[in-house]
C-alpha cells in the first residue's frame, strides 16, 4: 500500500468524527507532508513496516510514509526484532532451541544462549555484535494464547490443533500413541476400541480382549492441544479418571499402573509400553515415518505454527519461509518428532498394502481392477506426500496445503529430474466403483489443478500425471467414518522416466 494511500485511510479516519485522548500513547507516525498523525502505542517495527495499536485498533504502516516521533521510535539503522512465541509448553521446551539456533546459522548470525531459562533467544550480527532479533516462547494454554495473538501480544502460537481464525504454517508432525505399563499383556488395540474406552464407554479391558480389570484411563486436561486434538477426531471429550498436568507426569503414571491407558505423543513414552493398533477391520495401522508423514496413521497430528491475520516483522516471516529448509527439519525430528522432508518408499515394501486390497476387495473390485493396479505400480516409489479435504468439502487439510507447496518447490528445483510424478487418486468404498473412480479422479485434477497455481512458472511436462483407482487400495476399514476419510487421498507417485509411455 503506498503512502498516498495510507494518507486516505488516516483521512477516512480522523474525519469520521472519531475521536481518542490517549493515555500512554508513545509514538506519533507522521505523514510526510506533515498532513496527518496518528499516535498510539507501537508493537513493533520489522525495518519495512511499523505495527502500532492506535485509537482505530492495530494498524500496520509503510515506514517510508510516515515520519516517527516519541521515545518508543526505534533505531531505523538496524531495528532489532522481537518475535514473541506462545503455546504449549512441551512442545516449545523441546522444539524451539533447535529451530532458532538452526535458523540463525541459516541467516548468518550468531546465537546467544538465553541467561535464565524464561530470558529470550538473541540473534546478533556477528560483525557488529549488534543485536538484530530476540526469539522468546512462552508457555500458555490454547485459550490464552489465542488471545494473545488476536490482541498483538504474540507473533506466532506453537501448537498441534489448528484455528480457523488463524492462518498456520505445518513445522512437523507428532505420531500419538496408546500407551499402558510394561507389564500390561494386550499388545494391540483396535481403534474402534481404543474411541470407547478414549470417550468412558468401556471400563474393563476384558471388553478389549484383555483380563477382567478395571481400565484407568489417564489424560490431560480439556484445554490440552493433545485433547483438543483427540476430541475433534472423536466427536466428544475424553473422559479420563485421572487427570495429570503434564505429559511427562502422564507417562510415570500410567507405567506404574498395570491397568491404566492413555494416549501421548511418540516421543514423550518415557517407561511407558506402547501398544500396535489395528483399525476395526484387522489393518495394521504402523506407524512408520512415510505413514506419518502421509498422514496414513490415524493418531497424527500436525505441529503448527498459527498466525495472525496481519502483516508478520520480517524477520517472523523469514523464520517461518525457513522451516521447510532440510536443516529445519532436521531439527524437528532431533527433537523426537517427524519432519516434513520428502520420504520414498518403493511399491515392492508396500506389500502388506496389497494383501489388504485383496483381502478387502468388495463385489464391486474386479480382478481386472487389482491387476490394473498393480501394473501401474510396478517399478515405481510411492512418496511421503499425500493429500486429504476436509470432509464435504474441495478445501484441502491444513496439513496438505503445506506439502503442496513443498512438492511445488521440489518440482521447480528439479528434484525429480528423469522421473515422472503420477498423482494417484483413491476414493472410499461407499457407492458404486465407477462413481468412486470418478471421484478419484475428480481429485487428484483438484491437486494438479492447484499445484499449477502454486508453481505458475511450470512447464506442462514438468507437472505430475493423473490416474485413478477409486476403491481399489484400501488404508482402512470402511466401517467407519475415521478408515473412510484414510481412504480418501490423493498420493504422490515416482517412476521413471520413459516419456508418455511411463503413465499408469
Amino acid at each position: 500500500m503506498t503512502a498516498l494511500m495510507r494518507a486516505a485511510i488516516f483521512a477516512a479516519l480522523v474525519f469520521s468524527g472519531l475521536c481518542h485522548r490517549a493515555v500512554a500513547q508513545d509514538v506519533t507516525l507522521t505523514s510526510r507532508d506533515g498532513a496527518l498523525a496518528i499516535s498510539g502505542l507501537l508493537q513493533g517495527y520489522d525495518g519495512e513496516f511499523y505495527r502500532i495499536d492506535s485509537a482505530y485498533g492495530l494498524l500496520t504502516l509503510d515506514a517510508q510514509g510516515v515520519i516517527c516521533d516519541g521515545p518508543a521510535c526505534p533505531d531505523l539503522t538496524a531495528p532489532k526484532a522481537v518475535i514473541r512465541i506462545v503455546g504449549a509448553a512441551e512442545l516449545g521446551a523441546a522444539l524451539m532451541p533447535g529451530l532458532v539456533a538452526g535458523f540463525a546459522a541459516h541467516q548468518g548470525l550468531t546465537l546467544s544462549a538465553p541467561s535464565t531459562a524464561d530470558a529470550p533467544m538473541l540473534l546478533r550480527d556477528p560483525a557488529t555484535d549488534k543485536v538484530l532479533a530476540e526469539f522468546s516462547f512462552e508457555p500458555l494454554p490454547a485459550a490464552a494464547a489465542h488471545e494473545a495473538l488476536a490482541a498483538g501480544r504474540a507473533e506466532l502460537i506453537l501448537a498441534s490443533a489448528s484455528n480457523p481464525a488463524f492462518g498456520s504454517r505445518t513445522v512437523g508432525l507428532d505420531p500419538l500413541v496408546v500407551i499402558s505399563a510394561q507389564d500390561n499383556p494386550l499388545a494391540t488395540l483396535a481403534t474402534s476400541d481404543l474411541a470407547r474406552a478414549l470417550t468412558g464407554a468401556v471400563t474393563n479391558w476384558a471388553d478389549l480382549g484383555g483380563p477382567d480389570m478395571p481400565l484407568v484411563l489417564h489424560g490431560l486436561s480439556n484445554e490440552a492441544d493433545l485433547n483438543r486434538a483427540l476430541a475433534a477426531r472423536l466427536g466428544r471429550d475424553m473422559a479420563p479418571i485421572m487427570v495429570h498436568d503434564s505429559p511427562a507426569a502422564l507417562v510415570q503414571a500410567v507405567a506404574r499402573d498395570p491397568w491404566s491407558l492413555a494416549v501421548t505423543g511418540r516421543s514423550l513414552i518415557g517407561p511407558a509400553r506402547p501398544l500396535g493398533l489395528t483399525d476395526s477391520c484387522g489393518f495394521p495401522l504402523p506407524d512408520t515415518p512415510l505413514a506419518v508423514k502421509a498422514e496414513d496413521y490415524p493418531l497424527t497430528l500436525p505441529i503448527y505454527f498459527l498466525t495472525p491475520r496481519r502483516r508478520l516483522p520480517l524477520v517472523a516471516r523469514e523464520f517461518l519461509d525457513y522451516l521447510a529448509k532440510p536443516s529445519a527439519q532436521q531439527a524437528v525430528d532431533a527433537a523426537g518428532f517427524i519432519g516434513r522432508s520428502l520420504d520414498r518408499q518403493t511399491m515392492s515394501a508396500d506389500g502388506l498394502r496389497l494383501v489388504n486390497a485383496i483381502r478387502n476387495a468388495g463385489e464391486d473390485t474386479s480382478l481386472a481392477d487389482l491387476q490394473t493396479l498393480v501394473a501401474a505400480m510396478q517399478g515405481a516409489e510411492r512418496a511421503s506426500f499425500t493429500f486429504r479435504f476436509q470432509d464435504g468439502t474441495t478445501e484441502m487439510e491444513p496439513h496438505s496445503r503445506d506439502s503442496l507447496l513443498d512438492l511445488a518447490q521440489l518440482i521447480e528445483a528439479g528434484a525429480f529430474s528423469g522421473e515422472t510424478l503420477v498423482l494417484a487418486g483413491f476414493s472410499d468404498g461407499v457407492g458404486a466403483a465407477d462413481a468412486n473412480r470418478e471421484l478419484s479422479l475428480q481429485r487428484a485434477n483438484q491437486v494438479l489443478n492447484a499445484l499449477q497455481k502454486a508453481a505458475p512458472g511450470l512447464e506442462p511436462n514438468a507437472l505430475p500425471q493423473v490416474a485413478a483407482f477409486g476403491e481399489a487400495l484400501p488404508l482402512a476399514c470402511d466401517e467407519t467414518p475415521a478408515g473412510r476419510r484414510l481412504n480418501r487421498r490423493v498420493e504422490v507417485w515416482i517412476k521413471p522416466s520413459f516419456g508418455k509411455d511411463s503413465a499408469p
